[in-house]
């Protein structure tokens, strides 16, 4: 073998690894980006983002998309104990109000 068929070769192997590095990249950058933002479907994300680069790529954006996409950062029993907490404001408020107007009939 002479000189330009190993050179050859080795740029070949190269070019494979390259290649190789840059699809394992994009196939891991949604589920990155959603970890990242701390998604609540950031395993989902990165198992759309590889299923989608197996499909021939078409899907990937998709995914992509998915992982910039706002979420809500509440759940359920957030929202639940937050509208407990919002009763329970309304009801001193309205306890308060009593008091007042119970106070100013006293005090005439």
């Amino acid at each position: 073998m002479d000189f330009a068929t190993l050179f050859a070769w080795f740029v070949m192997g190269l070019l494979s690894l390259v290649v190789v590095a840059a699809i394992v990249g994009l196939g891991s950058l949604p589920g990155l980006v959603a970890k990242a933002r701390c998604h609540p479907h950031a395993e989902a994300i990165n198992v759309a983002s590889w299923i989608g680069l197996a499909c021939g790529g078409i899907l990937w954006p998709f995914a992509l998309i998915w992982a910039y996409l706002p979420f809500s950062s509440t759940t359920t029993s957030e929202r639940s104990e937050v509208d407990q907490l919002r009763q329970q404001v309304a009801t001193l408020e309205a306890e308060l109000a009593t008091m007042k107007s119970a106070t100013t009939h006293t005090s005439s």
